[in-house]
């Protein structure tokens, strides 16, 4: 088949584990060695204490791989024992599925499916977010999160609006719960400010995140990160479209001049969509005809199985 017409799906399964690197790259070769993937980025540090892996493949393959890492990252990582920054409920924390190329939501939710029957059957609860979800309050992972591993290991036993979709109603010994479904591309694209002051950092992630009348699809957190001499806006876009990656640069630009402070950096995790790229590009540049650019997927390198 002609690569611009195969079946392309992207996955960014998230880990809770970004200190020990003999376990994430176990977790990695699990899917390097699928037949029909490509591993696009793997990114992971200490602070958050967490991988994120994006990769492609066609979407039989995509759903063995992420099923298979899965129970290997279940095998390796104890969630008891995990610290860190970012909001967790499980080892294996959040798997999602999303349209690539030539493939539908409704083909993206089957696979989140079928990959959350499979993990229910290792003894894992699974929450269905986003596309997929099953409760309208699942469709925002926050509100699957809320108290994250440790208040969720009471209330899933409980109270009955913390059920899971599929699997038990109790939480795995060590690998805790997981979350999947469909979704649209998000852009994880963190903002360093030019201070170690954390609680600067979370009145401007306050400031601009959904919940807080900040901007409609954005999610942030205030983070400290312990081996660098700044601190950190991290943020979710999950509709870089409506809400373009420069409104929440300037956003927290605006926000953070209130106490004295500058933008000096950002971090990417993961892949940035060409669309999100040229939307900012020409808002900086302020061209006066923007010159029209045929978009190719920044995965196209990696379609060719």
């Amino acid at each position: 088949m002609e690569r611009g017409k195969k079946k392309i799906v992207e996955s960014v399964p998230n880990y809770s584990e970004g200190i020990d690197r003999e376990k994430i790259e176990l977790i990695v070769s699990v899917i390097k060695n699928t037949p029909n993937t490509r591993i696009v980025d793997v990114q992971y540090d200490s602070d958050y204490n967490r991988a994120v892996i994006t990769f492609v493949g066609i979407p039989e393959a995509v759903l063995r791989a992420n099923i298979t890492a899965a129970k290997k990252a279940i095998e390796l990582i104890d969630i008891t024992k995990h610290k860190g920054q970012h909001p967790r409920i499980g080892a294996v924390d959040v798997v999602p599925f999303v349209p690539a190329q030539n493939v539908t939501m409704e083909e993206c939710i089957e696979l989140s499916i079928k990959f959350a029957e499979a993990i229910a059957k290792e003894g894992i609860p699974v929450y269905l977010y986003e596309e997929s979800a099953r409760k309208m309050e699942r469709t925002n992972i926050d509100n699957i999160r809320v108290g994250e591993y440790e208040g969720l290991k009471e209330t899933i036993k409980t109270d009955p609006e913390r059920k899971p979709d599929l699997g038990p109603s109790e939480l795995h010994p060590t690998a805790g719960a997981t979350i999947t479904g469909a979704r649209n591309p998000l852009i994880s694209f963190n903002i360093n400010l030019g201070t170690k002051d954390l609680k600067i950092a979370k009145k401007v992630a306050k400031s601009i995140h959904l919940r807080s009348g900040g901007l409609v699809n954005i999610k942030a957190m205030g983070t400290e990160l312990a081996k660098r001499e700044y601190v950190q806006v991290g943020i979710s876009n999950i509709n870089f479209r409506k809400t373009p990656l420069y409104r929440q640069m300037e956003l927290v630009r605006l926000e953070a001049a209130r106490y004295g402070v500058a933008i000096i950096g950002t971090e990417l995790i993961g892949v940035l969509p060409l669309d999100a790229v040229l939307n900012s590009l020409e808002y900086y540049l302020q061209l006066e005809k923007p010159a029209k650019l045929e978009e190719k997927h920044l995965l196209e390198h990696y379609f060719d199985f």
